[in-house]
């Protein structure tokens, strides 16, 4: 059964009511809403940055920041690393495979890959240079046992002097196994000095950014109630 005239138009002005009430809304000067419209806008254009990135490298996070100086000189405190999917733009090669291939990656050879100590998710993944692969035997003449001897990469930072399957990483992980394909985060395509500071200190930038915001909207509207002033006709002069 087809809607009567009258109900169809009163669906239709209840329609525009609420799209001129949303328009009203998003053209608001009410500092509130502006500075929420503000917020709401960079909020947008980071998730648009967030999944362009995350196409681009088919992995999360795309970015990292080196936070200790286990990669020196190749990598620093405070480099901003990109960070894509270990077998893309070519496949994940160790120490060995990449000298015998003749190819460099930060200045040495094997690709510096990001992974997860033993799989925990719950510290901060670390950035290092895959030296060689292991089977199971190998990992249990390395002292391995149980569960640890397991296939795995051999890692090492560039300027440590150890490898970091013979160190411990906490009390709570313990000594580090070799690492699993599963626990890789991705490999190291490219660095940018110094932005890795910003990621570093994300929550004191994003409060930098609102305190940003809320100066720019308070000058804003002083300089549009200025400006109203100035248009306001003079009022003419006394009786002659």
């Amino acid at each position: 059964m087809s809607k009567s005239p009258k109900k169809a138009e009163s669906n239709a002005d209840a329609d525009d009511v609420q799209k001129s009430s949303l328009m009203k809304i998003l053209k608001s000067d009410d500092p509130k809403i502006s500075l929420i419209r503000d917020i709401l806008s960079v909020v947008i254009v980071v998730a648009i940055i967030g999944g362009v990135l995350f196409g681009v490298s088919g992995t999360w996070p795309a970015i990292v920041a080196v936070e200790s100086g286990s990669m020196v000189p190749n990598m620093n405190v405070g480099d901003l690393i990109f960070v894509v999917e270990e077998n893309r733009f070519g496949p994940l090669l160790t120490a060995e495979e990449a000298e015998a291939a003749g190819v460099t990656s930060f200045n040495g050879y094997g690709d510096v890959i990001i992974y997860r100590p033993n799989g925990n998710t719950q510290v901060t993944p670390i950035i290092h240079r895959a030296l060689t692969e292991i089977n199971a035997s190998t990992a249990a003449e390395m002292g391995f046992t149980g569960e640890a001897a397991h296939a795995g990469y051999i890692t090492k930072g560039d300027h440590n002097e150890i490898i970091d399957q013979y160190g411990n990483f906490s009390n709570n992980i313990g000594r580090m196994q070799p690492v699993k394909e599963e626990w890789i985060v991705g490999k190291a395509l490219f660095a940018i000095p110094l932005l890795g500071y910003l990621p570093l200190h994300i929550w004191e930038f994003a409060v930098v950014v609102v305190i940003l915001l809320v100066i720019w909207e308070l000058y804003s509207r002083k300089k549009e109630k200025d400006r109203e002033v100035t248009k306001k006709p003079q009022k003419k002069g006394g009786r002659k």
